[in-house]
């Protein structure tokens, strides 16, 4: 979770009060985050730490990640303000700043947003909030820069319109922050491999053919996201006018971000909370839209229902109150059965109606919520499922096997080529930015990791008998997600003979234990020959349980024991244990 240091005399200046450690921790507590004082060993390190608190927040809630909007939120909570309205303004000069995304940019990063906050006054601590914010936001919802990349910049030393545009980087040359001259973008990144805190984002662009890349009307760079901005357009303390803008793989994440940032910061502006400018983005397709949006919405929920999840019971005048301490502002109607909750742009963290439920109980105080005994009287058991792989994971050891254990993620290579088939053919789950070849997609078969796990331990005695009951992951979309579990068993016998009969016993054995006699027709099993790319021709076979296919059984193929760098034959069956449970 991420972790805010505040001065605890801006604090109390802002808060209005002095708190002790003590009373600030009740409050914080009441509120849903967690404070800490600094210990001895951290003011003998640096005695500063002594003049500051460090604040625990909700990764959610993106809205307290400084000092301005910790604040904020507390006072609202202690009813000492209302929730301000936050609403962005029409360009002072009548002139909409534009920010125009060219085709190319569909390459790498292809969306952006921009807001302008016109007016604002920085002080050092205001200056060191905001960029503070900013990087904790690309920590946090920007997902380290992958998400979002985030830019800001003192309007008045660059010109618009603005282009977002993505070039090859021989063609990008400017001076970066902080630089004394122009390089170019090849030049920049071998330059911060060595920079301890830009080299963790320069591979989200490397091995692209373009760049992303911002300039204004006159050919001034303004950045090069992900990585670093201009030096020309640098904020300072003395600037009065920002330029925001993001760029992104992940539009409402950059929706998000915008929306944070000048919420957070429009408080500084003159008139406070009013110095927020429209932007006008304009689409490759050529339609255009205003960013920042601040949308509000509008959500219900009923007032016995969340009384009765809660374990409370409180009027609807008195939910609404506690809900706009929460900065939900909330109106009953329906004649007080349900409440109208409007949920503001600082407030990404509610999604559903279940998120302003939680609300209600923080602001009610869980500690305030009667303790009583459930009226229900349960007793736990397990899934039938589960309760059935622990009594056969006993009996399979029984027989000599031994059990793994292997990763649920494995490489596009290991689940498909390797196995002889085309990826393209299995309905697998990718990952959308995996972190490692190794971990590319969710495993719908057992057998890599069993071989691999072979390949690991060929100094071990043979003959190596091993097997493994886990859930595999089906694409389906018939479900909410796109995907389901389903647990299966394979076992494997490696030895210098293929051993097939090892395994079709324990295949039998396995049936036996579930009462399943071996016959054809639609209360017993029997296996039918197949071909399949996995297993060597002529000694493969399908499995049938009351009629329908429910795994297979047979000799691997030599080219798959080869490339997973087994020098010696296996032979292995991997079925589906839920159908097993099904009664005919």
């Amino acid at each position: 979770m991420p972790t805010i240091s505040v001065n605890k005399e801006e604090l109390f200046k802002a808060l209005g009060r002095r708190y002790t450690f003590e009373e600030f921790d009740e409050l914080c507590f009441e509120f849903g985050v967690e404070p800490e004082e600094a210990d001895e060993k951290d003011i003998a390190e640096n005695p500063d730490a002594a003049l500051e608190w460090k604040i625990e927040i909700g990764a959610n809630r993106y809205d307290l990640l400084c000092i301005e909007g910790l604040v904020r939120g507390l006072l609202v909570f202690l009813e000492k303000i209302t929730p301000p309205r936050y609403q962005p303004i029409p360009p002072w000069t009548g002139n909409t700043k534009k920010l125009i995304v060219l085709p190319r940019t569909a390459e790498v990063r292809p969306f952006a947003v921009a807001a302008v906050l016109r007016n604002i006054t920085f002080t050092p601590e205001r200056y060191k909030s905001f960029i503070d914010l900013q990087d904790k936001l690309h920590q946090n919802v920007c997902r380290k820069r992958t998400l979002v990349a985030i830019g800001t910049h003192d309007l008045d030393t660059i010109k618009g319109p603005f282009y977002y545009d993505a070039k090859p980087p021989s063609e990008i040359k400017f001076k970066a922050l902080n630089q004394t001259e122009e390089k170019t973008a090849p030049e920049l990144m071998e330059l911060y491999s060595n920079e301890s805190h830009l080299k963790q984002y320069l591979h989200i662009i490397q091995d692209k053919p373009v760049y992303p890349v911002i300039y204004d009307s006159r050919g001034v760079v303004l950045s090069m996201p992900p990585i670093i901005n201009g030096d020309h357009s640098k904020i300072t303390l003395k600037t009065k006018n920002v330029f925001i803008e993001c760029t992104a793989t992940d539009l409402n994440k950059a929706k998000i971000t915008l929306d944070t940032i000048v919420t957070m910061f429009g408080q500084y502006c003159s008139p406070p909370n009013e110095g927020t400018e429209s932007v006008e983005v304009v689409k490759p397709c050529g339609t255009s839209v205003m960013y920042p949006e601040l949308h509000y919405r509008l959500e219900e929920i009923d007032v016995s229902e969340t009384n009765r999840k809660i374990g409370i019971c409180i009027p609807p005048g008195e939910m609404a109150r506690l809900l706009t301490r929460m900065c939900l502002e909330s109106t009953p109607f329906d004649s007080g059965n349900k409440i109208m909750v409007e949920v503001p742009p600082t407030r990404h963290d509610v999604i559903h109606a279940c998120d302003i439920v939680e609300d209600v109980a923080i602001a009610y105080g869980y500690n305030n919520i009667e303790k009583t005994i459930p009226q229900t009287n349960c007793i736990g058991n397990q899934y039938p499922v589960n309760k059935l792989s622990d009594l056969l994971r006993q009996e399979i050891a029984a027989a000599g096997f031994t059990e793994v254990l292997t990763f649920a993620l494995c490489s596009r290579e290991d689940l498909a080529d390797k196995l002889g088939k085309n990826i393209k053919d299995i309905k697998a789950v990718h990952i959308a930015n995996p972190k490692t070849l190794d971990f590319q997609v969710a495993r719908t078969t057992l057998l890599p990791g069993i071989l691999k796990t072979i390949s690991k331990n060929q100094g071990m005695p043979l003959p190596l008998k091993l097997f493994e009951i886990s859930d595999i992951v089906l694409t389906d979309s018939k479900k909410d997600v796109g995907a389901r579990n389903e647990r299966w068993i394979c076992a494997m016998n490696y030895n210098k003979s293929s051993g097939f009969e090892i395994v079709k016993g324990l295949l039998d054995r396995i049936m036996q234990l579930m009462e399943i006699p071996f016959e054809k027709g639609d209360k017993g099993y029997y296996i039918k020959a197949t071909d399949d790319p996995t297993y060597f021709q002529g000694r493969c076979a399908t499995v049938i349980l009351r009629g329908k296919p429910i795994g297979k059984i047979g000799v691997l193929h030599p080219d798959v024991v080869t490339k997973f760098e087994i020098s010696n034959p296996c032979s292995a069956f991997e079925i589906s244990l839920e159908p097993l449970l099904q009664r005919s």
